[in-house]
């Protein structure tokens, strides 16, 4: 087994919910094989409460949450990226940064939980639902041999997931 760590980053429009729980998810699921990141591309500046509940729960490192801007990752000096995923259609659509190193790149799209409106039940579900769409898609990802396939073969790969109704 090769002990190379890679560098993922999720992206959303807001940094508020998807991306961040994408993050926790691989980054734990993941156990030190990558290195999670996420980011918006104009962010909203909070996490959502439903969100921070659901990585709690994780036991992932609150710390490391906040909403924060896709700049930080283009810029130089910043961890250079072997996987990008966008998983929101407002992210999928929006023109990217040039990221160094030629990422992999792949869309995951998930519904918006922070836009339903209702009771926090109501919310909660939706979180819910939405975590659990990310953890099949994380856990996918996670068992791919992504030492012993070509680059053409982990984007196919990546596409494929992103495709999989969950």
């Amino acid at each position: 087994m090769s002990d190379k760590s890679y560098n993922v980053l999720f992206l959303c429009t807001g940094n508020s919910a998807r991306s961040i729980m994408a993050e926790a998810i691989l980054s734990t699921m993941g156990k030190g094989r990558f290195n999670v990141f996420s980011a918006g591309s104009t962010p909203n500046g909070q996490v959502n409460p439903f969100a921070i509940e659901k990585v709690k729960a994780l036991g992932y490192s609150l710390d490391k949450l906040r909403s924060k801007s896709w700049d930080e990752y283009a810029e130089p000096g910043a961890p250079q990226m072997d996987f990008i995923i966008t998983v929101c259609d407002n992210a999928a659509g929006e023109v990217c940064p040039i990221w160094p190193g030629q990422p992999t790149s792949a869309h995951w799209g998930f519904r918006d939980p922070a836009a339903v409106e209702g009771s926090d039940e109501e919310k909660r579900k939706a979180f819910d639902e939405v975590y659990r769409q990310i953890m099949t898609r994380a856990q996918v990802f996670a068992n791919l041999p992504l030492t012993t396939l070509d680059k053409q073969a982990i984007h196919r790969e990546m596409r494929a997931i992103g495709e999989t109704p969950v």
